[in-house]
């Protein structure tokens, strides 16, 4: 084996101890920043309410947000709540503890904040009283029913999501006939303009006049899906309600109405989906109180406590 050896440089010899520089000092800081600790600033402006996570992380990219003075140049960073936060010259308080809504949506509002064409949106109807909220998905125009509202933004983008396979049950009024075919033909998936579409469950109820009422449950949720799907199977959408999202029904709640659902009922139907620092938290019980319990706005109670719907919602 030959051996190894460098050329071009001149041998040193070696320098005695006394006269060794000493090692150069660490620029690392003395205090590094406990990561584990926080949350990521993008999803924690978005359960302030301020915007979704992708817009605050355009923001970040603009340089709008200053966290202790400093702007930010990551959507990495990390926050506690503790720290002073500006957006623009607008500071950001701490979230509220998570809350949500049941809405009866009617027909004939946008679900956006403005809407170029002038039209009504579901945000002029709400009552004023109401915090700054967000909706979990949209509803079209002519669509009606339970639409969720919730002030964590971060809450709101996980209900979303089609990997948490929460189900949005409609009752559709169609015009056309329902044929076992066309039934397991959307049981099995079905693309329509390329869209592909994921097995939708369609049970068929009654039939008036030219018209067919049917029960629809999806869990994607993707934009005007059960009018397209239906379409694709020549029936005619001319009437749709939403009356459930996940464990949420719309029940017997009336057009325009707003309920608040309660903080215990909350926890137990999404709890897995919510933040641990930022959960609903129930009120402290108080002796002194003699209000009866609050009733499920999720649904009624059966006597096995499971949740169920107090009467299947009547169309009009």
């Amino acid at each position: 084996m030959t051996e190894r050896r460098e050329t071009g440089r001149p041998r040193r010899k070696p320098s005695s101890p006394s006269k060794q520089r000493p090692a150069p000092k660490s620029k690392r800081p003395a205090e590094e920043k406990d990561w584990s600790e926080g949350e990521r600033i993008a999803k924690y402006l978005a359960r302030a309410g301020v915007a979704s996570r992708r817009e605050v992380e355009r923001m970040i990219e603009d340089g709008k947000i200053t966290v202790d003075g400093v702007k930010l140049t990551s959507p990495a960073f990390k926050v506690t709540g503790r720290e002073l936060i500006r957006v623009g010259r607008k500071t950001i308080q701490a979230p509220d503890a998570t809350r949500v809504w049941r809405y009866h949506k009617p027909a004939g509002l946008i679900t956006t904040t403005v809407d170029p064409e002038g039209r009504r949106t579901v945000f002029d109807e709400l009552p004023k009283s109401l915090p700054r909220v967000v909706t979990v998905g949209r509803l079209d125009l002519n669509t009606e029913g339970l639409l969720l509202l919730t002030n964590d933004g971060a809450l709101a983008r996980a209900l979303e999501l089609p990997k948490n396979e929460l189900e949005r049950t409609y009752r559709v009024r169609a015009k056309g006939t329902v044929t076992d075919y066309k039934i397991a033909e959307l049981a099995e998936g079905i693309t329509v303009d390329g869209v592909d579409y994921k097995p939708i469950t369609a049970v068929f109820d009654r039939e008036t006049g030219a018209n067919s009422w049917l029960t629809v449950t999806l869990s994607e949720g993707k934009k005007r899906e059960v009018r397209r799907a239906l379409e694709a199977v020549n029936l005619m959408v001319n009437r749709l309600i939403r009356v459930q999202y996940g464990p949420f029904l719309l029940d017997d709640l009336r057009p325009g109405a707003v309920e608040e659902v309660p903080t215990d009922l909350l926890q137990q139907a999404i709890g897995h989906l919510m933040t641990n620092e930022h959960a609903a938290r129930p009120a402290e019980p108080t002796r002194t109180s003699k209000k009866p319990a609050p009733k499920s706005r999720l649904g009624s109670r059966s006597p096995s406590g499971k949740l169920t719907s107090r009467k299947r919602t009547k169309p009009r």
